[in-house]
This record gives C-alpha cells, structure tokens and sequence, in this order.
C-alpha cells in the first residue's frame, strides 16, 4: 500500500475499526452481521487487546486472571468452556477473543501489524485513516468509523519528588509495566494506589515471597472480595434491581445500601488493620480483591499513607514516616489517550487526557459517522457493556433503531460535561441498562413471569439481551435461567416477599439516561 495525497474512497459500507480488542471485535461482529464490510485496524500482530501480552498497549501480567466471572466475561453468542475456571486467566481470555473473532467470521477482516497513525476529517465527508504496516501505508477515506482503543493505554504517572531518581535494585514501575512476582523475591516492595491491579500485585507478591510489601494510598477504599459465599461479587452487585434502584433512589440511599452489602459480606477495612475510611461509600470509593484485607490482617501486608517523596531507596510518606525499599509498582490507573486523532476531533470531543465529551459515551453531533466503544472506566464486568454499546452503534448505522437528534445529541454532551466534575469510574449495570434501552433489547421483566426473579435479581447475563429486539435467539431464555443458576446465586421461581417489597421501593421510573 502506498500513501499519496489523496485518499483511496473505500466501498460505502466499508467501516473502519480502530482496535482488536473485546470492544472492536464485538463491533466489527455486529457491524458485519448487519450489512457492513468491517476493516479492523490492529497495531499488535494478533487480536485479543489488552489480553494480548505482545500488543505494545497490553497490561496485563503472566498469570493475571479477570476479577469478573467467567458468564460475565464473554459475550452472548460464545460462551467459555464447561472446562473454564471461574475466573479465567489472561492465556484464557487470549484463546476466548481469538475463538470468537473466527466464530464471527471476522478473520478476513483483520489487519494485524497496521497500527493507525492518523483520523482526520475528509475533504467534504467522510473520515481519513493513515495507517503503516512495516514500510508500507496507507490513506484511505471511510464514510464510518469506530474509535474502539480502550481507556487503558496511558499509564498515569502520579507527580512525586524524587521518584525518578529511586534507586532500589528493583527499580519504579507502573503496574502495566509488572511482569510477575519472580523477580522481586527477597525484595522490599511498596505498592502504590488503591485500584484493582495494585492490591492484587501486592497481594501476589505477598504470597510469593517478597520480604515486606507496603501499600500507599490517598485514601483508603472499601474492599469487595471477589466471592461472596462461593458466589462472584459481580453476579451479586451488578442487576437490574441495581440499575433501578440508581435511578430511583437519591445518592445518599444509593451509597447506605452499597455500604451495607460491602460491609455485611466483606467487613469494613479497619478491622482488618488497614485505616478506617469514609463513611460515604462514594467519598471513599470501592476497590476489588479477594485477599487483600485478609493478609494486612496477618501482617504480610502493611497499609501506609501517600507518598510525599523519594531520596535515593528511602521513601517518606504523608505523615512524616520514612522507610527504605527495593522496589517500587504505581498502581495509579490509566488516563485516556488517543493519539491519532487530529486537533480538530480531539478539541470537538474535549479530549484531555482523562475525559472525552460524548453523548451517551458513544456519539458527537459534530462528528457525523464516527463512533466510539469502551471509552470509559467501569466498575464491573465490561464484557456485555461492549456488547451493548456495539449493537446500539450497529443498529443505528443499519437504520434499525432511530438515530438521536441533535438537540439530544448535544444535551449529552452537557450532560458529559457535568460528569468531569464527578468520578470517572461508571457501574456497569447503569451502563448495561442504558445501551440495552438504547439498542432496544433491554427486557421488560413483568413480560417474562418465569424468569422475572433471574432479570431483576441474577446477574446482567449477556444472553439476557438477547431475549427481545434485534438479534433475539430463541435459546435466550434457557441461558438466562442457566447464568441465574450458576453458582448458586439466583434460581429461577417466584419473587421471595423481601424482593417484591424492594421493588416496591424503587418502582419509580425515571428515564434510563438519569442513571
């Protein structure tokens, strides 16, 4: 392929999709099941995303396993295998987004080892992508595109004195840059942050013989254990009722009742040793791991405040203490990067490094035919999310649900300015329900009596999606049941008198895009 001034105009119902990750194979899949000619873009020589170890932009470490379970993290027309644990590992995950890209049909429509350079907007209409693959590129002119990178790609580096001088033997990373435990054997090891990845890196170091690790933080979360009474947190917490209830319930109700339900299965974090923290869980916010609390309890892990600056090993925290290390891992998150867009997009979105102005996370009314998939950090399962959010944007392209007029268009993207002001972190189930409303595929649980107790209380299945509306499978309703039953969690049957009394509490139903 060779580059020239003027673009080579792709066939009209050509879509380019920027990413081969979940969020631009499942797009590329419903863009190509309703009548487009997908080329998705793919900078790493396999798909598989952030679960794929060689792309330059993964994350992920050799034994990483999901902290979701293994029904809510697939999509709904591939399931894992019987075989599968519960929570798969990163080797599973690659085999599972590679399977399901040759199920989908969607291998003739890759183009590994082509990283996108450059989206501008073309002469009149339509959108220019740039790309090289070795020393060849390409400028090509697409009437759509999907901008479905993630918002995992640029390690946020906090601003610390000192830090880049540290000189321990094991040296300052970021936690996208830790590539196991092995390494920091006999080692003194400060883990910095209160995100997933940090206290499950320190929790793995603490199991597999580093000589002391510490946790910094800014402040100190509320805990969710992975499993509650052998049932994954997210077939618990992330539901309908949940969805309905954000909608329904003023804040300060809200933040009580998830509260309550953290601490009532996993105990508040001072009595486990680790600081006390806000009583708001909001204030707060709300981390995930399954052993974290239980090895501060035992001493192998010692909680520390924030830390102030680093000289040389020695490392003095918020307050005033100081102690030396051999090692120190920035479990900080990420900030949301896109580095091929052009000043002229990144200004319309409002693009700063952390937040991009969007109506419903997906659409701008200024930016005709360019979609976006996956944009934002989600509390919870992200794998229906993605699912959701492509079918609406398939659905849309295809003429099969109704496209949103400027005026809601524009009132959502005040409504996404407002949110900067607020956590960048989004519930899954608020988002679930909103794409599923949007896509037309959300089920009405009083239409459906026998699995009314599964809809509101079992877990935001993807084959629950796939009862009503475009692309309804006969087979839903047995699966819906089947993802209710796993683990015991919610079985099918009548709703218990304590779950009709909270419906009932909540049967308000304010417009899905409140929550």
């Amino acid at each position: 392929m060779n580059a020239s001034l003027d673009p080579i105009r792709t066939p009209e119902r050509s879509v380019a999709v920027i990413g081969a990750g979940p969020a631009g194979l499942v797009a590329a899949r419903y863009l190509k099941k309703h009548g487009f000619r997908p080329v998705v873009f793919e900078a790493a020589a396999a798909a598989g995303g952030q679960w794929n170890p060689a792309s330059p932009a993964s994350a992920v470490w050799p034994g990483m396993r999901t902290n979701t379970s293994r029904v809510l993290t697939a999509f709904s027309d591939l399931d894992h295998p019987a075989s599968a644990n519960v929570y798969p590992s990163q080797v599973d995950m690659l085999a599972y987004l590679q399977r399901y890209a040759e199920t989908a049909g969607l291998t003739p429509n890759l183009r590994l080892s082509t990283r996108v350079e450059a989206l501008e907007r073309g002469p009149g209409a339509g959108w220019i992508v740039r790309s090289e693959s070795g020393d060849s590129v390409a400028s090509e002119l697409f009437s759509r595109v999907v901008v479905a990178t993630g918002c995992c790609t640029a390690p946020d580096m906090p601003e610390i004195a000192g830090l880049n001088g540290f000189a321990g033997r094991g040296g300052a990373i970021h936690s996208s840059q830790y590539r196991g435990s092995e390494s920091y054997r006999g080692q003194s090891v400060l883990v910095a942050g209160c995100s997933v990845s940090a206290l499950e890196i320190a929790s793995e170091l603490a199991a597999s013989g580093a000589a002391k690790v510490s946790v910094a933080m800014r402040r100190q979360r509320y805990v969710l254990q992975k499993l509650l009474a052998g049932v994954p947190a997210d077939h618990v917490a992330f539901t309908r009722f949940a969805a309905q209830a954000g909608r329904a319930l003023p804040p300060d109700a809200i933040a009580a009742g998830m509260k309550q339900m953290v601490v009532a299965s996993c105990g508040s974090p001072e009595q486990f040793g680790a600081p006390k923290p806000d009583d708001n869980i909001f204030v707060a916010g709300l981390t995930q791991s399954q052993n974290y609390l239980a090895l501060v309890a035992e001493g192998r892990i010692q909680p520390r405040p924030w830390i102030e600056a680093v000289d040389g090993q020695t490392v003095r925290f918020a307050d005033g203490s100081t102690d030396a290390f051999d090692a120190v891992i920035l479990g900080t998150g990420f900030g949301l990067s896109l580095p091929f867009v052009s000043e002229t997009i990144a200004a319309s979105l409002g693009l700063d490094g952390y937040h991009v102005d969007l109506h419903d996370h997906t659409l701008h009314p200024d930016l005709d035919g360019l979609g976006f998939i996956g944009l934002y950090p989600l509390v919870g399962p992200y794998f229906p999310v993605l699912e959701l959010q492509a079918r609406w944007l398939a659905y849309l392209w295809a003429g099969l649900r109704p496209m949103p007029s400027i005026q809601t268009m524009e009132q959502g993207i005040s409504t996404a300015r407002a949110r900067r002001e607020g956590p960048r972190d989004v519930p899954m189930h608020a988002l679930a329900t909103l794409f599923a409303a949007n896509a037309g595929v959300e089920p009405r649980p009083a239409a459906w009596p026998a699995l009314e107790r599964a809809l509101w209380f079992g877990p935001l299945s993807p084959a629950s999606f796939r009862l009503a509306g475009p692309d309804a499978e006969p087979n839903a309703a047995a699966r819906t049941i089947e993802a209710a039953r796993a683990f015991n969690a919610t079985a099918e049957g009548a709703l218990t008198p304590e779950e009709t009394a909270r419906l009932k509490a909540v049967a308000a139903t304010p417009d899905l895009r409140a929550g």
